[in-house]
This record gives C-alpha cells, sequence and structure tokens, in this order.
C-alpha cells in the first residue's frame, strides 16, 4: 500500500472569488473600502460604548461585543482575501487553514448567540421596562456574552478538530476565499458523510434554535405593541428593534443559505453549492460587518449623540 504520507497535504491554494485581472483590481478596492469602514465603524462603537456614560447600560453592552465581533470577524478572513486579489501566492499552510477555519465558525456561532441575547434584551426592555434593571443586571449580561462566546468556542472546536483530523491528499485547491468546512470537506481523500451531516445537524440546531428564540422574543414585543393605544408610542418602542432585526434578517439568512442546504453528491451541483456559498459568504464577511455600525449608529439618537461628543467636539 503506498504510503499517505507521501502525498499528504501540508499547505492549501485559496483560489479566491476571480482570476479575471480587471476585476480583481476592482473587487479588491471595493472590499478594502468595505473593511476599512468596518475596522472604523465598529471600533468606533467599542470606544463611544466604554467612554460615555450614558451608554452604559446592557443594550449598549451587547451593542459593543457584538461591534467587537464584526472587528475580528471581518480581520480573520478579508485582509487574506485582498492580498490573494493583488499577489501571486495564494498559499496558505495547514496550521494557518485550521485556524482560519476555527476563528471563522467561532465568531461567527458568537455573533449569531449574541443576537439572540439582544432579542431577550429587546423584550424585557419593551415588555417589562419596570423590571428591566434588574432581570437585565450586570452579571446577567455578562453570563449572556460569556455564553455566547463560550458556546461559539466549543461549537467551532468541534468542527475544526474533527476536519483537521481527516486526510488531505494530492488535492489542494479551495474553491473559496477562506478556509471553510465544505471546500475543505470537498478536497479530503475520505468519506465525509459523517463530518457533513454533523455540519447540518449542528449548525442547523444551532441556528434554528436561536432564530426560534428570536422569533419568540419578538412575537410577545409584537404582541405587546398592539395593546399600546398611542401610534407614536408604539413607533417609539419598535423603532429600538429595527436595527438589531435588519441585522438579525442579513446573518441569519446567509447562514441558512450556506449551511443548511441538502448535501448532494452530484459533482456538478457541488461546484455550483460551493460558487453560492462563496458568494454568499462574501454579505456576511465582507458587507455585514461594515453595515452593522451604520445600521446602528444611524438609526440611534444616543449613538450619535456619543459620537459628536467622543469625536467632533474633540475636533473643534
Amino acid at each position: 500500500m503506498e504510503e499517505l504520507n507521501e502525498t499528504i497535504v501540508t499547505e492549501f491554494i485559496i483560489l479566491g472569488i476571480t482570476d479575471v485581472p480587471w476585476l480583481q483590481v476592482v473587487l479588491f478596492v471595493t472590499f478594502l473600502i468595505f473593511y476599512l469602514c468596518s475596522c472604523i465603524g465598529n471600533l468606533s462603537i467599542v470606544t463611544v460604548v466604554i467612554a460615555d456614560h450614558v451608554l452604559h447600560t446592557p443594550m449598549y453592552f451587547l451593542l459593543a461585543n457584538l461591534s467587537l465581533l464584526d472587528f475580528f470577524y471581518a480581520t480573520t478572513t478579508v485582509p487574506k482575501m485582498l492580498s490573494g486579489l493583488i499577489m501571486e501566492d495564494k498559499k496558505i499552510s495547514f496550521q494557518g487553514c485550521i485556524t482560519q477555519l476555527y476563528m471563522f465558525h467561532f465568531l461567527g456561532c458568537t455573533e449569531v448567540m449574541l443576537l439572540s441575547s439582544m432579542s431577550y434584551d429587546r423584550y424585557v426592555a419593551i415588555c417589562n421596562p419596570l423590571r428591566y434593571h434588574s432581570l437585565m443586571a450586570r452579571a446577567m449580561c455578562l453570563q449572556l456574552a460569556l455564553t455566547s462566546w463560550l458556546v461559539g468556542s466549543l461549537y467551532s472546536l468541534t468542527h475544526t478538530i474533527l476536519t483537521s483530523r481527516l486526510p488531505f491528499c494530492k488535492m489542494n485547491k479551495i474553491i473559496h476565499f477562506c478556509c471553510d468546512i465544505k471546500p475543505l470537506l470537498k478536497l479530503a481523500c475520505t468519506n465525509t458523510h459523517l463530518n457533513e451531516s454533523l455540519v447540518n445537524i449542528v449548525t442547523g440546531t444551532l441556528a434554528l434554535g436561536t432564530f426560534i428564540m428570536v422569533v419568540i422574543s419578538y412575537t410577545f414585543i409584537a404582541i405587546h405593541l398592539q395593546n399600546i393605544r398611542s401610534d407614536q408610542g408604539r413607533r417609539k418602542a419598535f423603532s429600538t428593534c429595527t436595527s438589531h432585526l435588519t441585522v438579525v434578517v442579513i446573518l441569519f439568512g446567509t447562514v441558512f443559505c450556506t449551511y443548511l442546504r441538502p448535501v448532494t453528491k452530484d459533482t456538478l451541483e457541488q461546484d455550483n453549492s460551493l460558487e453560492q456559498d462563496r458568494v454568499t459568504a462574501v454579505l456576511f464577511t465582507v458587507i455585514t460587518p461594515a453595515l452593522n455600525p451604520i445600521i446602528y449608529a444611524l438609526r440611534n439618537k444616543d449613538v450619535k449623540r456619543a459620537f459628536r461628543k467622543q469625536f467632533l467636539e474633540g475636533l473643534f
């Protein structure tokens, strides 16, 4: 029998989004702008939440966690993707690829958990305003945040360990702009049915579970809003939820489209599926982290006031 060590893969080649030269330049400039906006916007939100005592509330504490996650999430994938668009060398070591895989799913899962926690915070604020400070005390906020980070770490660790133990030989070209589970499973030189099933079951359970929690929270909020007679009061109460709902729809939509599609054995359908995953991944790794600060800041009077106080008033 031929020894596997003779053809074992020690590095991967990330094919990226396109190999068309002019399109690579256009995408590089576009994604660089989005990445800079993501870094500046998310770090600015974290800064103003820490610096402004008015924002020391559960809602903004969770928002600061979300912004920090978005910064790390974009930084995990976008710099490597940008270098692949303008440089000949598209290689990444096996260890580097597995590390990126871990961070990618760790931060993504944690963000889903945080969005679920934020929906609970909105439910308490609108439906139980008199008990808000007792139900969302500092200990509770820390518990929600730490649980989100811990679950994200354990979820990602499970997939990372199982993927890293697969044998990769001969084929090492990843049809993606980062190291994700599905493109790596396609390269493994062994049966990956167990891994594919685990991705669908674990990811599906987690995504559907957190999504159901969000739906339940907003169902109670909607029922409560029906009891508010004043249209102005109803609009004011719901306006605190629109930013969060926008982010929820974008993120959960992309997660469901990417990880909960049925597994197919047809090679052509697999390639088409990976191509769709690659396009969808651009939305939640490049665009969404850049849009989140805009969505939350432009629709929130407290955040806009804190921005003016911390940045604009300091310049003039």
